[in-house]
């Protein structure tokens, strides 16, 4: 076991390379955000799937705090360092992020889809305003002064108006 001298941690970039991660736990947890990728991406066209995928992402976040706790308290069956620190900063980093930026990913499909059905909408009112006025003008034309019989020859009973 090999102890990180936390002097030599400054930032968050010197945190993230003093992780050993070639821990096979480290590997699983890579899996699990490549398949919650997956998951965003495939379920772009089903939007009660990525509900279910939202919520469940954000329970996950939510829990992040106990599965700290938790692995805190078992880190000696699974890891060969004590990662997981009182503040969360590694939880927060390994975990919670992963799983918000895919719930950033979901919402921006969300708009999108927002954007476009808005727009497809207002095609269609504007396509049924055009066939209203339409109607409403040939049904003007049609009680005007003069009619024409079909061949340009306009009908007697019209003209005497």
């Amino acid at each position: 076991m090999q102890f990180v001298r936390t002097d030599e941690i400054t930032g968050l970039w010197s945190y993230l390379q003093s992780i050993d991660w070639s821990e096979p736990w480290f590997l699983g947890l890579g899996a699990f955000h490549l398949t919650c990728m997956s998951v965003t991406y495939f379920t772009r066209r089903n939007t009660t799937l990525q509900c279910v995928a939202f919520a469940f992402f954000l329970v996950m976040v939510a829990c992040s705090e106990y599965i700290n706790e938790f692995a805190s308290n078992h880190w000696r069956s699974f890891a060969r360092q004590q990662y997981f620190d009182s503040s969360g900063l590694f939880i927060s980093v390994v975990l919670s992020m992963p799983l918000l930026v895919n719930c950033l990913v979901i919402i921006v499909m969300w708009l999108k889809l927002s954007a476009d059905l808005a727009g497809a909408i207002r095609r269609k009112q504007l396509r049924q305003q055009a066939r209203q006025q339409g109607q409403t003008s040939q049904d003007s034309s049609s009680r005007g002064q003069t009619t024409s019989d079909g061949h340009g020859a306009v009908s007697e009973d019209k003209k005497s108006k």
